[in-house]
């Protein structure tokens, strides 16, 4: 491990307890020790993380062992493993972003040297080589999720043969996949999440990690519409765009997990914002943060909750009349008025 890896293993160490939380929030501390199923954020008991011990060696900190499957390693993996990415350099800013560690003078020096191989950068020609989803597989995927209203999807784009490697020691694929654009509040283009689909469009692409992301996410999301004063956020794009399909002129935030969704930043304008909540702890967590955050900005929030596990499965069930009712009774003021289009639905329904 390099004296930069290093570091960062041991800053995380030191907050063990808060990295679980986070990265692990289906978890739970029992005495010493974070019990979770595994290093994917399955609920569990399977395997566990040493919350107190020295800064290494035997028993350190930070250390977890995964006792079904024999996997191990220090918070640095964990984040890997949890957060789907591959390349150190994404496990080291995303370390980073979570200890809110500016980088040294070295690193930036490093990172400039070599920018035309920075993950964000890739992530920026990934995008560019991408093509307009219309009449792609993308769009046959979200149409099968129950989505047909893709309007300002500027942020979604379709690539025919994305490359995929399950490790670093497996050989390459290429499968068809929808690729997002992460930005930032001010716009910049900050990393890309892919999503591997089947060869037919109908559902993910059959292999082990169908969903990854490139470059920075912490703080930032995959946007549609421009924000002004309201704005909805919440994990997935596909939940977004299920919301989005019912509130057309709402500005919609997907912020890709329940982690990122907690630490995402807020625009400078946004004056309400409403929380698309998921159905599980993850989700409920993920939200009693981010009200914490946006109550501290002075922002007002409301969440919105599904009747199932989460918006779109909502939509593909009831369809997009009875998803506008049930949002329009848990808007505020006249944001039924300003969001739903006019006989779209009925108080009654």
């Amino acid at each position: 491990m390099t004296a930069s890896a290093n570091d960062l293993a041991h800053r995380l160490a030191r907050e063990a307890e808060a990295v679980c939380r986070y990265y692990l929030s289906n978890g739970r501390r029992e005495g010493r020790y974070w019990m979770i199923g595994d290093v994917r954020n399955t609920p569990g008991r399977s395997m566990f993380v040493r919350l107190q011990g020295p800064p290494s060696g035997q028993g350190a900190a930070g250390k977890w062992t995964d006792a079904a499957t024999g996997e191990h390693g220090d918070l640095l993996d964990l984040i890997r493993e949890s957060c789907g990415l591959v390349e150190f350099r994404d496990t080291a800013d995303e370390a980073r972003r979570f200890l809110r560690l500016p980088h040294s003078v070295a690193e930036q020096q490093r990172d400039a040297d070599t920018r035309p191989a920075s993950t964000r950068d890739a992530a920026r020609r990934l995008f560019a080589m991408s093509r307009p989803i219309t009449s792609t597989l993308a769009a046959t995927y979200l149409r099968h999720r129950g989505i047909t209203a893709l309007h300002d999807i500027g942020a979604l784009r379709f690539h025919p043969h994305c490359y995929y490697r399950e490790d670093r020691h497996a050989d390459r694929e290429s499968w068809p996949a929808m690729i997002a654009a992460v930005t930032a509040h001010d716009g910049p283009i900050t990393g890309i999440h892919r999503t591997w689909l089947a060869r037919d469009g109908l559902a993910k692409a059959p292999i082990a990690t169908p969903r990854r992301a490139l470059g920075a996410l912490l703080g930032n999301a995959v946007r549609f519409g421009p924000i002004t004063d309201v704005a909805a956020a919440g994990e997935g794009i596909e939940t977004m765009l299920s919301l989005r399909s019912a509130m057309p002129d709402m500005p919609m935030l997907a912020a890709l997990s329940a982690a990122h969704l907690a630490a995402i930043l807020f625009p400078p304008d946004l004056r309400r914002l409403y929380i698309a909540r998921d159905n599980d702890v993850a989700g409920r967590r993920a939200v009693f943060r981010l009200e914490q955050r946006a109550h501290e900005a002075g922002i007002e929030t409301a969440v919105l909750v599904p009747a199932a596990d989460d918006f779109n499965h909502d939509l593909k069930t009831h369809g997009l009349a009875w998803l506008r009712a049930r949002l329009a009774h848990q808007l505020i003021a006249d944001d039924p008025v300003r969001f739903i289009p006019a006989g779209a639905w009925s108080p009654e329904m």
